[in-house]
């Protein structure tokens, strides 16, 4: 995990009062889950707790390439069907796809969800490399250029309406693993509340989602991994939120290495290679499904170019750890999420 959860995971020793549990799960988008939140009763937490990872669940389900699932279109089956006919999907997907479109304008191209022809080549090609390090290679740039001609936002084709979503170029695929989770824990959040909710900490990986505050005028704390040392325990920095969301992107979970070259899964649409800027990149704003966009979309940018873009937004801040272990802030970062013990 990109991040971690600075508070206890039992039961406070206080006797008066809810008392704060955790939960964890290993079955949902491919990581670590954990809720952390308040109840008077161990087992009125985990309900919740499962309620919301069913949540969760669910959307995995959605936003899956790789798998179908009974009684569901998802992403796999409009890319199954690219070319030949739109898909009847549920309402969520339609949301995320607006909303991709969206991160997609904002950023300049650098968040493409109909990026899947390129990053399915780099899939198989770090799958390859990570089971059989002597065999690692690099995609022919040939090749890659050939599928980014069938990346083209506006050949997604969504009827409201009809509820359905079309790929209009039969060799375009999506991927939404730059904003898929991101989303889904936003939603998870929002369902939360919707429950009740007010002191809440899901966490899906890299993605945080904080509801309220950890206790009473005490923020959430939250340890931002240092990608030189990501056993338990090492931070590069400690963050203090609440209703806040918190995202990472960096280049030491998912990668191979070629000739002694890390190469992460974070491709650059400009360039069709992953982006080697940086070891990390942290968003912290109020939805988790605009936060992982941008720690994409900044991650590929140079750190000029993502301060400037970062600092003119609205309500987002960001943190940047270089490959010699150096730390950029946005403008308002320190101000707003650090504190001077941390």
């Amino acid at each position: 995990m990109a991040v971690g959860i600075l508070t206890a995971c039992t039961p406070a020793s206080s006797e008066e009062g809810p008392k704060r549990y955790a939960a964890s799960y290993l079955d949902v988008f491919d990581t670590r889950t954990e809720i952390v939140g308040y109840a008077d009763a161990e087992e009125s937490f985990l309900q919740e707790a499962d309620r919301i990872k069913e949540q969760l669940a669910y959307y995995h389900k959605l936003y899956d390439i790789y798998h179908s699932y009974e009684g569901i279109n998802n992403l796999k089956t409009i890319n199954d069907n690219a070319g030949i006919v739109p898909v009847k999907v549920d309402a969520e997907i339609i949301a995320l796809m607006k909303l991709s479109r969206e991160m997609y304008d904002l950023t300049d191209g650098k968040v493409n969800i109909a990026m899947g022809s390129v990053l399915s080549i780099w899939h198989d090609y770090r799958e390859r490399g990570a089971d059989d390090p002597e065999l690692a290679s690099l995609p022919p740039m040939e090749r890659l250029q050939e599928a980014a001609k069938h990346t083209d936002i506006d050949q997604i084709i969504i009827d409201e309406e009809a509820s359905t979503v079309y790929l209009a170029d039969p060799q375009m695929s999506l991927d939404v693993g730059g904003i898929g989770k991101g989303y889904a824990v936003q939603k998870a959040a929002e369902y939360a509340r919707e429950q009740g909710a007010e002191r809440l900490l899901i966490s899906v990986g890299g993605n945080v989602a904080a509801i309220g505050e950890k206790d009473i005028d005490t923020p959430w704390k939250i340890g931002i991994t240092d990608p030189d040392m990501q056993s338990v325990g090492n931070y590069a920095e400690t963050v203090y939120v609440e209703d806040r969301c918190i995202v990472t992107s960096g280049n030491y979970q998912r990668y191979y290495e070629v000739d002694g070259v890390r190469y992460c899964h974070i491709i650059d649409p400009d360039t069709l290679m992953p982006a080697d800027h940086f070891t990390s990149v942290t968003i912290i704003a109020e939805d988790s499904g605009v936060a992982d966009a941008l720690s994409t979309a900044v991650y590929t940018l140079s750190l000029e170019d993502g301060l400037a873009f970062v600092n003119g937004l609205d309500d987002v801040e960001a943190m940047w750890i270089t490959e010699d272990g150096e730390i950029f802030y946005s403008d308002g970062f320190r101000e707003n999420y650090l504190q001077e013990d941390s």
